[in-house]
This record gives structure tokens, sequence and C-alpha cells, in this order.
């Protein structure tokens, strides 16, 4: 299962640096076209803004199963470990709820945006409030296996809040 998930966040970094790549040819582009014949296209940058988006949303997948979200521990440090049980608890609780929220939210503006389209590209819109509907979905998941890593398989809190490092995995992979 750990292999599975570890090749779809792997596609989840490759989508990230695919937008990424594209956000900056397109908008070097655009600049270059603009400088020297004073024409840009607009379709560019509509699709630049999209692949901005969902870089962003995509980036706040990875950051949420990575550990390298915003996380002030310095209290969870400082209390004893039922303390720190329950605060994790609730946290991830917080973050299932807004994740339900954003899903639900994007959702509605998915229906709503179904028959709209981008003057330039004629892209659907609906693809802007598809990336929280994604997101939504990712975080909320990634939220209910901390849970149930803290509650079933009684993982400490320290551990869960360590912050992932792929390199640090590649290294204890290369060892076993």
């Amino acid at each position: 299962m750990k292999k599975i998930l570890d090749t779809l966040f792997r596609g989840v970094e490759i989508l990230i640096a695919f937008f990424l790549a594209v956000m900056i040819i397109l908008v070097f582009m655009n600049v270059v076209f603009r400088y020297l014949f004073s024409k840009g296209f607009a379709w560019s940058e509509e699709i630049a803004r999209l692949c901005f988006i969902y870089l962003v949303y995509l980036g706040s997948i990875g950051a949420m199963r990575d550990n390298r979200h915003l996380l002030i521990d310095s209290i969870l440090n400082r209390v004893p470990p039922v303390c720190q049980m329950v605060i994790y608890a609730l946290v991830q609780v917080c973050v299932l709820w807004l994740m339900v929220i954003l899903t639900r939210g994007s959702w509605g503006l998915v229906l709503q945006n179904l028959n709209d389209n981008w003057v330039a590209t004629k892209f659907p819109t609906f693809l802007v409030y598809t990336s929280g509907l994604i997101t939504g979905v990712a975080i909320g998941i990634i939220a209910l296996a901390n849970l149930f890593r803290l509650l079933i398989l009684k993982m400490p809190v320290s551990e869960l809040i360590k912050i992932r490092d792929d390199a640090e995995e590649l290294q204890s992979a290369d060892v076993q």
C-alpha cells in the first residue's frame, strides 16, 4: 500500500514540475513577444494562470503529506503525550472538517460553471474549481490516514509531526 501511495505522490510531484515548467515557458515567451513585437498571446495568460492554480493546490497536497505545512509544535512538545494525542487529533479533525467544506464548495462551483468557457482558450472554467475538489479530497484522505495512524496504530505524535524528507528515505531504503 505504501508503494502505491508513494507512486501516486510521485505522480503529483511530476505534475507540479510540469505545471511549473509550462507556466515559466509561457510567461517568458509572452514577455519576449510583447517586448520584441508589441504583441502577446492572450491564451498563454489563461494557461499560465491555470498552471499556477494547480501548482499551488497540488503543492499543498504534497506539503500536507510531508508535514511541511505550517505547524507550531512548540506547545505540542511541552505537554504530556496524552495531551499531544488530543491536540493532534483535534487538529486533524479540524483539517478534515475544512476539507469537507472546501470539497463541497468546489463541487458547487464546478456544477455552477459547467457551461462557461474562458475567452481566449475556450477551456471550461470549471477546471479552476476542480483543483479545490482534488485538494479537498486528497488532504481529507491524508488527515484520515493521520488519525488512523494516531488512534489505531498508536504511533507517537512526535513521529507523526516529523517532517518527511525524501533524501533520508532514499538513504534508508539503500541501507536495507
